[in-house]
């Protein structure tokens, strides 16, 4: 299997300038990853990298695009802290992805950042919810009709432990894999939801169909063991960028992650024919959403 990470040599946040192939390679579902480009904690921040710092009941801490905090357990300077060290990081993975894809900038739309501190390895889920089996990420209750969903992750660990992922095969691969199996849409059934509540707005088929990739994947145990992979242990003090709703993933070990998610109309790609909604689209040989 041809690997799906293009390790990216830059260490400094401000520097990053656009560059074609990269570009092409990120479109194409693969993995930037910045083995030099650590995000600092700084020292009044250490006492911050614990799981006390998780509100019980809660799976990550988040920080919206208008300064709302939630998920942190503690009093109001503990709030200030954590507020403040994930801001700085929104703050750096925005300048990261502003200069490696300028066109991307008036159209992307933040979403929150969130501070990982809970353990991977010791977090019990359904099958579904278990982001511990290769996945694209899709959203139930959220239809995004297509819009793209690119994430800089860095792995914040003070005792060195890397982040460990299983990296999968191309989207197509995946798509042309699943597809004969999914479930046919039903647009009635798109409208009882979204009338019952269970989603925000009407999900299209894409939405449907990106749900029975997710799904699919997920519950296909033989898929998860023997498909085309590969292990990537993204060490303390690394940055890695994707398209997580079109890199198939899963996320095995690891604690103390900080991410944040922006938004981006298929439209507005440098090349949109690689988005998820144009393959599925061709696949189909329908108009999706």
């Amino acid at each position: 299997m041809e690997s799906q990470l293009v390790e990216l040599d830059l260490a400094d946040w401000n520097a990053a300038v656009p560059n074609e192939a990269w570009i092409a390679a990120l479109e194409a579902g693969k993995v930037l990853y910045f083995p030099r480009l650590g995000f600092d904690i700084l020292p009044e921040e250490r006492a911050l990298l614990s799981p006390k710092v998780l509100s019980p009941k809660v799976r990550n801490i988040s920080l919206d695009a208008q300064g709302r905090l939630k998920g942190v357990e503690g009093d109001e300077a503990r709030q200030q802290a954590v507020a403040a060290m994930v801001g700085r990081f929104r703050a750096q993975a925005q300048q990261l992805i502003h200069g490696l894809l300028p066109h991307y900038t008036p159209a992307l739309r933040l979403a929150p950042t969130s501070y990982r501190p809970a353990q991977v390895e010791t977090r019990v889920q359904s099958w579904r919810a278990d982001d511990r089996r290769l996945h694209v990420d899709a959203f139930p209750s959220r239809p995004n009709y297509g819009e793209r969903i690119l994430r800089v992750f860095t792995n914040a660990n003070p005792e060195g432990a890397p982040r460990v992922w299983r990296v999968g095969e191309p989207f197509e691969a995946v798509a042309r894999r699943f597809l004969p199996r999914a479930k046919p849409y039903s647009r009635l059934q798109a409208r009882l939801l979204r009338a019952l509540r269970v989603t925000k707005s009407l999900r299209s088929e894409y939405d449907h169909l990106m749900l029975q990739l997710h799904d699919g994947m997920k519950s296909d145990l033989e898929y998860q063991k023997n498909s085309e992979q590969q292990t990537v242990p993204f060490p303390a003090g690394s940055v890695w960028v994707c398209f997580s709703d079109q890199t198939s993933h899963a996320v095995m070990a690891g604690q103390y992650m900080l991410e944040q998610t922006l938004h981006l109309p298929a439209a507005r790609q440098y090349n949109p024919e690689s988005s998820p909604l144009a393959i599925l689209s061709r696949l189909t040989g329908r108009q999706l959403v």
